[in-house]
């Protein structure tokens, strides 16, 4: 919107130069060439007197003068009879007697009348001024005197001139462009900080937005809408996360009831129908009192607590040996790579610990028999890795996409609530890090996650 602003302010302002200029410098030319007329033609007058007598009387006419105003001007200095024949011509090269009667200047000249004008000059290969006037008394014409001129000090002139001008057009448009940017940018901050706000917003950071009484009155009121809108929201996601923290954390209890009462009923039971009836029922119990789990902690985790510094190294090392029974069991290998300590990150409190168990718990049921799961950890500048491959079947590009979406699983012939990756991308984007998945080099699946960088006391 800025460069718009600016943009509009620039047309403008060449609009309303090219109105001031364009009339200026056609103004000025035409004046500088009136001017130039009205010179050469007072002087072609003044010379008109001084052969006046000359031509009258049919004496021979003396070139001295006419010399001298050609040495002095560069002008061309032509004088003719009544009959239009040459008596004092300046051009060296050109002799006298030369008929010129039948040349439009000298006819009108011939006749009483002056002429001027200008024509260009294939053999100087410039444009040539010309002023014609009679030698006249006494209501008779004796003759007539013609003065042609270089006009190239005229264009030079008004070129100079349209060449200011243009310089002149530059400046301001300079000046315009800085003015403009300035007031188009004082217009914008508003706007821009409506546009970050919104951001804010979709990314769920939910802050109203700080009052600014010198936005107009519109904006001031669409910020006004935005932030009701936005305490709205974030009361209804509260409510919607305390309602779903405390249902799941009210049916763990009754679930963990009812499968003590069906694990004490499968224990007496001798009929086999009867005990394969209760062993599906616990299996159903563990499965939803998994899924409530998974909800209690997707729901902590959508709480935004503020991030701390957290040991990435640690933490990872740590997970990797609690997790190394479970992953024997499934005679999987574990394997870690990378320091085991001082790579600080901005995290959540106990989301890398989450964030590890879920992508274990993931991994371990993915890989088959007898393969590995690879955890590293990488320093970086600006954030730190940390990444968890497997030698499972994968996921599809379709598949990858719709990974991070809650309750989606891949393989519908696995337990799970389809939660996992959901939990894991709500810890990692309120800490401010971002979670990628893709191929593994040598099949499988790779989770990728990149967490801010910070110090032990994190700064």
């Amino acid at each position: 919107m800025t460069r718009r602003l600016v943009l509009s302010y620039l047309v403008v302002t060449i609009i309303v130069l090219a109105v001031l200029e364009i009339p200026l410098g056609i103004v000025y030319q035409q004046r500088e060439q009136d001017r130039l007329v009205a010179d050469v033609e007072r002087d072609a007058t003044v010379m008109a007197g001084l052969y006046e007598d000359v031509l009258e009387t049919g004496t021979d006419a003396d070139p001295a003068l006419a010399d001298e105003y050609t040495a002095t001007t560069g002008a061309r200095v032509v004088i003719v009879d009544a009959y239009g024949i040459s008596v004092v011509d300046t051009d060296p090269a050109i002799a006298v007697d030369r008929d010129f009667s039948t040349r439009t200047e000298f006819a009108a000249a011939l006749v009483g009348s002056r002429a001027s004008g200008t024509r260009h000059s294939t053999t100087l290969a410039t444009d040539l001024l010309y002023v014609a006037v009679p030698v006249a008394s006494g209501g008779d014409v004796w003759g007539a005197v013609r003065i042609t001129l270089d006009a190239h000090e005229v264009d030079e002139r008004v070129q100079r001139f349209w060449l200011g001008l243009v310089g002149m057009a530059l400046v301001v448009l300079a000046a315009m462009t800085g003015i403009g940017f300035a007031i188009a940018r004082s217009v914008t901050r508003p706007i821009r900080r409506l546009q970050q706000a919104a951001g804010r917003f979709s990314r769920g950071d939910l802050t109203a937005i700080a009052p600014n009484d010198s936005a107009p009155l519109e904006l001031r009121e669409l910020q006004l809408a935005l932030n009701t809108m936005a305490g709205r929201l974030e009361d209804m996601l509260l409510q919607q996360r305390s309602f779903v923290a405390d249902a799941s954390h009210q049916l763990r209890t009754p679930l963990t009831a009812i499968r003590l009462r069906l694990e004490n009923l499968h224990s007496s039971l001798e009929v086999p129908g009867l005990r394969a009836e209760v062993d599906a029922s616990l299996i159903e119990v563990t499965r939803v009192a998994v899924l409530v789990d998974d909800l209690l902690h997707l729901a902590r985790a959508e709480r935004h607590p503020d991030p701390v510094a957290t040991d990435l190294g640690s933490a990872a090392h740590e997970r990797i040996e609690t997790w190394t029974a479970v992953a024997e069991q499934a005679d999987v290998g574990l394997r870690f790579t990378g320091p085991t300590g001082d790579v600080w990150v901005r995290c959540v409190p106990g989301g890398i610990e989450q964030v590890l168990d879920n992508l274990l718990d993931n991994s371990i049921t993915a890989s088959p028999a007898g393969g590995t799961i690879t955890v590293s950890v990488a320093s970086g500048s600006g954030s730190h890795q940390l990444e968890v491959r497997d030698e499972g079947p994968g996921l599809s590009d379709e598949q990858k996409e719709r990974a991070f979406d809650r309750f989606w699983r891949g393989r519908t012939d696995q337990s799970g609530s389809g939660l996992g990756l959901a939990i894991v991308r709500s810890i990692v984007e309120v800490s401010g890090g971002e979670v990628s998945l893709r191929d593994g080099a040598a099949g499988g699946l790779t989770v990728s996650i990149a967490l801010p960088a910070t110090g032990p006391s994190g700064s």
